[in-house]
């Protein structure tokens, strides 16, 4: 009886169990889906214009989280290049290397690489082997330490400079021509050097072409000295140049890395309301390393997305999906 009792309890509470679930689940189910519904909608969603161009909601502040960078649509000139490698040095012809007088005990030192010096500072002083005095080493130009092969104490030999002091208000640009790009490279040519670090190209001109090649790397060595008034370029440095051998102007143009393709269109995403892109199909023209044309689909003075269009282009698509 006992055990008839305690199955008919079993039964009733799983009964009122179920009962009770059956009135909970439409509510839970009801802020499930009122809660998906609510998370779809702010912020980004993918709509399309009066054209039929997909087109995202995305803030300011999402867009600059993202790395992603805005620019005017505008002329430009392509130009056919060549592109070359090359190092910074130092100007050679405003380098010295300072070496002691007579063989000695370094006594004192008074600068150290990178110090800036004028003309006649001391550098060093060096008790005479042969006389037993002290002279003085000075700096024999305004310049800049770049080396300093001495030590306090040690004994400083006429045969090794103690320092070397260069000029670096001047610097060489030494440019790798490959062989088949030579009869192309003339003394007097313009060429772009860019030292990849933001702050754009600098125009220059080659001074030097070198009578022989390294065999090593079947180059040959092309010159151009540039300014160098505020320490921008630093020897040791690598850089990239471009020869420009022929430029033409066009009226609209993008950077390179606008460029994408979505649904087998060429598109540039185009700003658009203050706080919508749009994925503009475009036609292309020519192009160069930098820019390409637009011949249609784009106006100058509108805004487009210049740097890391890929991140719009994904959270495009995530939208699309989203929406589905």
């Amino acid at each position: 009886m006992r055990t008839f009792s305690t199955l008919l309890v079993a039964i009733v509470a799983a009964a009122l169990g179920a009962y009770g679930y059956s009135l909970l689940a439409p509510a839970k189910l009801a802020h499930s889906e009122h809660a998906e519904h609510s998370e779809k909608k702010p912020n980004d969603h993918v709509e399309q214009d009066e054209h039929g161009a997909d087109r995202i909601r995305i803030s300011d502040v999402k867009l600059a989280a993202a790395g992603v960078t805005l620019a005017e649509a505008a002329g430009a000139t392509l130009t056919d290049t060549l592109a070359f490698n090359g190092i910074l040095r130092a100007n050679q012809e405003a380098v010295v290397q300072v070496t002691p007088r007579f063989p000695g005990v370094v006594k004192s030192i008074l600068k150290r690489i990178g110090d800036k010096v004028a003309k006649d500072d001391l550098l060093a002083t060096i008790e005479s082997n042969q006389s037993l005095t002290v002279y003085e080493l000075k700096a024999p130009f305004a310049g800049t330490i770049i080396e300093r092969q001495i030590s306090l104490g040690e004994y400083a030999s006429e045969q090794k400079p103690a320092f070397v002091v260069a000029d670096l208000s001047t610097i060489w640009v030494d440019l790798s021509i490959y062989r088949q790009d030579l009869r192309r490279v003339r003394i007097n040519d313009e060429v772009l050097i860019d030292p990849d670090d933001g702050r754009g190209e600098i125009k220059g001109t080659i001074s030097y072409m070198a009578p022989i090649g390294s065999s090593e790397t079947q180059t040959a060595l092309a010159r151009v000295v540039l300014q160098n008034p505020d320490g921008r370029l630093r020897p040791g440095l690598f850089v990239t140049a471009r020869l420009i051998l022929a430029a033409r102007n066009v009226a609209v143009a993008v950077r390179r890395s606008a460029i994408q393709t979505l649904e087998n269109r060429t598109i540039v995403f185009v700003r658009e309301d203050g706080d919508k892109i749009e994925a503009r199909p475009v036609e292309t023209g020519d192009s160069d390393p930098r820019f390409v044309e637009i011949k249609a689909g784009l106006a100058a003075g509108e805004h487009y997305v210049a740097e890391n269009s890929f991140v719009v282009k994904a959270e495009m698509g995530k939208g699309e999906a989203e929406h589905d």
